[in-house]
């Protein structure tokens, strides 16, 4: 009863005070006709106006200025104005030669219809197979890369690799401007994002990987996922006029149907958003129709998804749509519809935390690659030398401190009401206005939303060391928010019962020296590093892989194709469009037993085997990696030949444990020496420091 009544008297004594403060206001107008009062808005919405203007120039300022520093900086580390273009595209790598490759093919068509029915019925790039490379890779980028270029006049100004990563750096420089933005609204200041910014920045070797691989899909789409979180943002706060929460639905809309066509990935990401905004409804922290709103935006981009990539049955069935339709429909899906992604995925998870073991070569290869490794001790030292970290954590501690004494607060009203039933429990009934002066941070949606999310990430961020470039951003955005809130530090203010200054004038006050004061450190530090990295000339030199792709384009046929290292053959895809056995991809199965048995070459298989494995592709030429051959890996038992052992039964590192020992060398080894019977199946053609390519003979002769 007496929890019941405290905020009914409250209520009451809120009327009365307004009640009589319009009472006073009568008398003023009376006694005096000056213009006064109209000119108090006037200033108010000057001062509005030029606060949303400083902060809009500085978030777009630093976007552009993020763009620039990423283009001054892979000029300076690869040299690429100086470089052939041979020469620029060996610094593709892997996948992101392939995702190129494709940029240029659509280039190369007479029209684009063209372009696209080659890539959708694509027999040219691997062997014995037709893919449908734009629904298989997720090649919308390049698409709307190869559109843009020629619809533009661009090929009459630029080249087209300067085109296609400038692209990419512009988008980079939107995701610095969203995370500007998310960050500013939050905590109602533009000083937040600045900081936001500036830690994005010094910790971008974990924040981006943009440095190592341009063409990667995520470079192309968290800058969209960016933007949805800030239209998210703004679209969950209960201040927001309808003109603002139509704007943020429809840019909300747009950004999660790009994003989801971007990354094939996507879906999984949205599927922790949707989690976090099931949870923001369970507890009754945000109307329920805006919550539901955000789910129909998933469903229509996930079907629209589903239609435009070539009926993606992966969209189907993954875990976004079906948790949206169980929570709308209230009930959960009996059966989901199989789907090889989505199995490979629960695979990994079920070896990856222990719950199954296996010795499938694939398998254990994506678990020894380092991004899904658990995070080294350099990380966190790293964010902890820029401050972000224990900002972080106070934060954090605070906002969720809060968010369940708000939580706890509610469900303890909730109660009050159902025993005394004097009114329906509501969305709205138990919504409340919170201003600066209750120092509820936990009680605003936004905010809690981003902590359950946060948590989330961050939680499988500690397990996969590749999922910190999705959560480290948001580290340095939800960091900034907190330091630059004066809402935060009233929180704790009245946690400490600060009785000597009032919690609200020192809480402006640290919300303006607190960030003031990191912002100046972090410049004193790390400006001079950021400013000596543009000045210093790095080179990117690998002259064996130039002479190889040379000999390629000169010696061997045009219908030749090759087989090797699946990173080795998205290079040779790329710089000189033969044919190659496989490719650096991992979302089809039969490319991934492909790329298991290609990489037998490593192992201790005979001559006959491995000649036998690779004409039923029909390779023609094979490419033997010295670096692979002779790996010396810093994780037992993760080098390539290691886990061919293990998938062969043989013995690793000369121990047995239930394995036997191979009666053959390993192929690579004995491939070299020339004698039969390797002499009888492969012909040495050309060889270098780093590789060794053999021709394999087509008329054999069996001899011992």
């Amino acid at each position: 009863m007496a929890e019941e009544e405290g905020p009914t008297v409250e209520l009451r004594q809120r009327k009365k005070l307004k009640s009589s403060e319009n009472k006073e206001s009568v008398k003023e107008e009376k006694i005096s006709d000056t213009p006064i009062p109209e000119r108090a808005p006037k200033h108010v919405l000057f001062q509005r106006f030029a606060k949303i203007f400083i902060g809009c120039l500085a978030a777009v300022t630093s976007g552009m200025m993020y763009a620039l520093y990423l283009s001054a900086y892979h000029e300076r580390k690869f040299w690429f104005s100086n470089r052939q273009e041979l020469e620029r595209e060996i610094t593709f790598q892997g996948d992101s030669a392939i995702y190129y490759s494709f940029y240029k093919d659509m280039l190369k068509a007479p029209s684009f219809e063209r372009g696209v029915y080659e890539l959708t019925h694509n027999n040219k790039t691997v062997s014995l197979k037709t893919i449908n490379a734009v629904q298989q890779m997720s090649l919308y980028p390049e698409l709307i890369a190869s559109v843009l270029y020629q619809a533009t006049g661009s090929n009459e100004i630029i080249e087209p690799v300067y085109f296609y990563i400038g692209i990419v750096f512009g988008l980079q420089g939107i995701y610095v401007t969203a995370l500007f933005v998310t960050s500013w609204l939050m905590s109602g200041t533009w000083l937040a994002g600045m900081l936001t910014v500036a830690w994005f920045i010094i910790n971008r070797v974990d924040t981006t990987r943009i440095e190592y691989s341009i063409p990667l899909r995520e470079n192309w789409a968290l800058p969209y996922f960016a933007c949805q979180i800030a239209a998210l943002t703004g679209y969950l706060k209960s201040n927001l006029n309808t003109y603002g929460e139509r704007f943020c639905y429809l840019l909300m809309s747009a950004s999660t149907y790009t994003f989801m066509m971007m990354w094939e990935y996507s879906h999984y990401l949205l599927f922790l958003q949707a989690i976090s905004l099931f949870l923001l409804d369970s507890f009754s922290l945000e109307q329920s129709d805006k919550v539901h709103e955000v789910y129909k935006i998933y469903i229509f981009s996930l079907f629209l998804g589903y239609l435009l990539q070539f009926e993606n049955s992966a969209l189907l069935v993954s875990p976004l749509l079906s948790l949206v339709v169980a929570l709308i429909l209230a009930k959960c899906l009996q059966m989901f519809v199989p789907h090889k992604e989505n199995g490979h995925m629960l695979k990994f998870l079920e070896v990856k935390f222990g719950l199954n073991m296996t010795k499938n070569f694939t398998m254990n290869w994506l678990l020894c690659q380092e991004s899904l490794q658990a995070p080294s001790q350099d990380f966190f030292l790293r964010l902890t030398q820029s401050s972000l970290l224990p900002f972080y954590i106070l934060v954090l501690i605070i906002c969720f401190l809060s968010m369940m004494q708000v939580i706890f607060r509610r469900i303890k009203i909730s109660r009050s009401i159902l025993l005394l039933s004097t009114c329906k429990i509501s969305g709205k009934s138990l919504k409340e206005t919170i201003t600066l002066e209750d120092g509820r941070i936990g009680g605003r949606p936004e905010i809690i939303y981003h902590v359950i999310h946060t948590i989330l990430l961050g939680s499988l961020a500690m397990v996969i060391e590749g999922l910190k470039y999705l959560w480290t951003p948001y580290v340095c955005m939800l960091a900034a928010f907190g330091v630059c809130s004066p809402e935060l530090w009233v929180t704790l203010f009245k946690w400490l019962r600060l009785r000597t200054v009032h919690p609200v004038l020192l809480a402006l006050i640290l919300s303006m020296a607190v960030p003031t004061i990191i912002g100046l450190s972090l410049w004193k530090e790390f400006f001079p590093r950021l400013m000596t990295e543009l000045m210093e000339l790095q080179e990117f030199y690998d002259p064996d892989t130039v002479e190889l792709m040379t000999w390629i384009k000169r010696q061997a046929p045009v219908a030749a194709v090759f087989a090797g290292s699946p990173q080795l053959m998205g290079v040779i895809k790329l710089c000189t469009g033969w044919m190659v056995t496989s490719l650096p991809l991992y979302n089809d199965d039969d490319l991934l037993k492909r790329n298991e048995n290609i990489y037998q070459i490593y192992s201790k298989r005979s001559a006959e085997d491995i000649y036998k494995i690779l004409t039923s592709y029909k390779a023609n030429y094979l490419i033997v990696e010295d670096a692979i051959c002779n790996e010396v890996g810093t994780m037992r038992g993760c080098r390539v030949k290691d886990l061919l052992d293990i998938a062969n039964g043989h013995v690793v590192c000369e121990e047995g444990d239930k394995l036997t020992y191979s009666k053959y060398g390993r192929f690579c080894h004995e491939v070299k020496i020339n004698y039969s019977p390797y002499v009888n199946y492969f012909t040495r053609v050309y060889w270098n420091r780093s590789y060794f390519v053999y021709k394999i003979n087509t008329v054999i002769s069996f001899q011992s």
